[in-house]
């Protein structure tokens, strides 16, 4: 158990009448963050009383959601029973949709990822694509229950986590364009309702930008910050923001779509950013196929030869991440900027430090520098998209205070 005179993070709670629900999902998630407190310690961090604390855990115990570890006595004082969370008290599925593959995480209540599998996909035959998914679901949900069961009674429900632009402005970006790169026949695919139908599951969707940003807060460096923007570097190229501590996805969920700015650098600019600095444009100047599976082998090898034709793609696509991350860093000025990927970390590090250079004097407000580094991994829009079930069933939302 921490020490009692650590500092506890919580969002606190309310003693009102009709905050039930609210103070239900402070405690979980105070519990969550702190890995484990005793009902004193909850008391003192979420401002409610010790009674109400008594009995929301007493509640979360009877449903499975918390268990208690060893009695510890410290001093002359009532001996403390510590609770956590768990892990097999949820779960919840998450789904990444981009060119060429699917990938899907099963995660549990503690975020321990209890399954993951990748299938090739369909990127223009959305009806036989989404067979390909349901087929994929179907499978992780019966090797959960085999792992433990009763666990679809206990599933939160499915994230799922796609390239952007949603709704009219993929229109907008799209036009009549229906290639594998832009996959608008999928922006344009009933998936939602469609999944739904076919799982019996709550199903949520956001784009892989704000999937990644929600992976670089649960174990990257966002952790430390409220306020940052995350690049996310993949087959395209997307930006999530966190601001006071939570997503902001705009409308129609399309906040961050900064991959279809159009830098005006030069007279002969006209593609759009993530033409100039994506997996999907470093594979075009490469001549490599973007669904080879050994796609990141051959990124790290031209990295470590310094391949001529890769040098001058990365100075190309710094400059024009340089160019982006300078605006979203004047209009926000964010505690962090961070650099996340679906690509090789090398590659990755040999960015930011190119991006970063001659920076130094627009160095965050926090004091970190310019850019940063992230997460550089290929299941992280998996793992943000399972968590966004998990957020919505579990996470302290101010909505709850409001009575319908």
């Amino acid at each position: 158990m921490k020490n009692r005179k650590a500092t506890i993070r919580a969002v606190f709670g309310s003693n009102a009448g009709s905050a039930g629900a609210h103070n239900r999902r402070v405690i979980i998630d105070a519990i969550r963050v702190n890995k484990a407190l005793s009902r004193a310690e909850l008391a003192r961090a979420t401002k409610l009383t010790k009674q109400t604390v008594s009995n929301i855990i007493d509640e979360l115990e009877q449903d499975g959601l918390v268990m208690p570890l060893k009695t510890i006595r410290e001093g002359r004082g009532k001996p403390a029973t510590p609770y956590t969370l768990a892990s097999n008290g949820a779960f919840a599925i998450g789904l990444q949709i981009d060119r060429d593959v699917a990938r899907l995480i099963v995660v549990n209540l503690t975020g321990d990822i209890m399954i993951r599998h990748s299938v090739k996909l369909d990127s223009v035959n959305p009806e036989e694509g989404f067979e390909t998914l349901v087929d994929l679901i179907d499978a992780a949900r019966a090797e959960l229950e085999q792992m433990c069961c009763g666990a679809s009674g206990r599933t939160a429900g499915l994230g799922v986590a796609m390239p952007g632009p949603f709704g009219k402005l993929a229109a907008m970006a799209n036009g009549a364009n229906d290639d594998a790169y832009s996959m608008a026949v999928w922006q344009r695919f009933p998936l939602v309702e469609r999944l739904k139908e076919r799982t019996g599951l709550d199903v949520s969707l956001q784009n892989d930008a704000a999937a990644a940003t929600i992976a670089e807060k649960l174990m990257g460096n966002a952790d430390s910050f409220r306020n940052v923007v995350c690049f996310y570097f993949g087959f395209g190229l997307g930006a999530g923001l966190i601001i006071n501590g939570e997503l902001y996805t705009g409308v129609d969920g399309n906040a961050g779509e900064i991959g279809l700015l159009k830098p005006v650098i030069s007279s002969a600019e006209t593609e759009s950013l993530e033409h100039m600095a994506s997996l999907a444009s470093l594979c075009h100047a490469m001549g490599w196929n973007p669904s080879d599976d050994d796609l990141f082998s051959h990124i790290t090898t031209a990295l470590e030869e310094k391949n001529f034709v890769m040098e001058r793609w990365l100075e190309q696509a710094a400059s024009h991440l340089r160019w982006a991350a300078q605006g979203m860093h004047l209009m926000f000025a964010p505690e962090a900027t961070i650099l996340c990927a679906t690509a090789p970390k090398p590659l990755i590090d040999r960015l930011v430090c190119m991006i970063n250079e001659d920076m130094g004097r627009m160095a965050n407000p926090s004091g970190t520098p310019f850019m940063m580094a992230g997460t550089a991994d290929q299941w992280a829009v998996a793992i943000g998209a399972a968590s966004e079930p998990i957020s919505n069933s579990f996470s302290p939302r101010h909505s709850a205070l409001v009575k319908s």
